[in-house]
């Protein structure tokens, strides 16, 4: 099990319990995932720690001052 941290822009997107999908981006030298359809978009991450699991489920939602973050656990080796 796979937990990664998602930002949210804005509140109510998304619920805990909700079952997501994640797309993959590819930059020059990291990956970046997005929550389909575009609610919640994670950090860039080397190729080492490239996402394997493509669904998950929302755990936690936590709001910050920066904004809204979203707790996602995903089973690893899953495609």
């Amino acid at each position: 099990m796979r937990q990664m941290e998602f930002k949210m822009e804005r509140q109510g997107l998304l619920q805990e319990g909700d079952s997501i999908t994640v797309t993959e981006g590819v930059l020059p030298s990291s990956y970046y995932y997005t929550i389909d359809p575009s609610l919640a978009m994670s950090a860039n991450y080397s190729f080492r720690e490239r996402l394997l699991a493509r669904e998950g489920v929302v755990t936690q939602i936590i709001e910050k001052e920066s904004g809204f973050y979203v707790i996602v656990e995903l089973e690893e080796g899953k495609e």
